[in-house]
């Protein structure tokens, strides 16, 4: 078994020498545009720790012993590289992952659903996570991947749905199906009809796509009792569906409407900084998480 290689770690020692070399060099926005360059050749700089490059090093395991060392890092505190993740995703383990989705540890767990992907072969294990007592945060990040498979995972999604399961989430996924069914259509149009979370529920008929739904839609944004946020997301509903909406509508006295139009004047201070343009590591950071 290899050892674990912090690499992030060995970067960031590297990377603060080359600061301190360099520190004049650059403008704080320059170095935003740096810092991902040179982790990226750091990826292929031999480290002597490790007997590899990072990439290499990562490259040279199986598939099974990426998923272990993926799980030791995580368990073990040791943080997670880049490095890591790319050669997992570039392969496309799906099989050696699964075992990971049957993991209590949160931050593991979100790891491997992000990895696995919208693979068939991850559906039945994302359905039971959706089934279990897990954090909002993991079953958001399954219903992510579920929709980018939203056919295959159909008819596991209406069973949910007509067992109570998670309905919610069963409507968002089955919203993305790319193959008609009256099944999922009118369990679409009848949670809209509800009245409840209309906003929701009409973005819901949008992703779907069925014109038929056009009728219902025009019929409600008429309302006059409608409020500024359903009657938005409707009409956007109305036009993705091919329709047009063009009847003047007077939301002044709306509360929502109010809201976000005094959102919309707060001032902006252009000199605001987050604190990961204001520190050089924090930028770094900053890249790495939204690889």
């Amino acid at each position: 078994m290899k050892k674990l290689i912090d690499f992030d770690g060995l970067f960031d020692e590297k990377l603060a020498e080359y600061i301190r070399a360099n520190a004049q060099k650059y403008t704080e926005k320059q170095w935003e545009n740096v810092i991902p360059k040179l982790y990226q050749q750091f990826g292929d700089t031999y480290v002597a720790k490790a007997g590899a490059t990072p990439k290499g090093y990562y490259a040279a395991m199986s598939d099974g012993e990426l998923c272990e060392t993926l799980a030791r890092h995580v368990k073990e505190g040791v943080p997670v590289s880049d490095f890591l993740c790319r050669e997992l995703e570039s392969r496309g383990c799906t099989d050696a992952l699964i075992a990971l989705l049957f993991e209590k540890d949160e931050e593991l767990l979100t790891l491997a659903v992000n990895l696995a992907g919208s693979s068939e072969k991850a559906f039945d294990a994302y359905f039971g996570i959706l089934m279990s007592d897990a954090g909002e945060d993991i079953k958001e990040a399954v219903c992510e991947q579920l929709k980018g498979g939203a056919d295959a995972a159909k008819e596991r999604a209406l069973a949910c749905y007509a067992r109570g399961t998670e309905r919610e989430m069963m409507l968002e996924i089955l919203s993305r199906c790319k193959t008609r069914d009256d099944r999922v259509y009118e369990l679409l149009l009848s949670a809209f009809r509800t009245g409840d979370e209309v906003p929701m529920h009409a973005s819901y008929l949008a992703a779907y796509g069925d014109e038929r739904a056009l009728p219902v839609l025009l019929e409600y944004i008429d309302r006059d009792d409608i409020n500024f946020l359903e009657f938005r997301e409707v009409k956007y509903a109305i036009e993705a569906l091919g329709g047009v909406y063009e009847k003047p509508r007077d939301f002044s006295a709306d509360p929502y409407y109010l809201e976000i139009l005094e959102q919309s004047r707060l001032p902006v201070d252009p000199d605001k900084k987050s604190d990961a343009q204001n520190d050089r590591r924090g930028a770094f950071i900053k890249r790495r998480g939204g690889a």
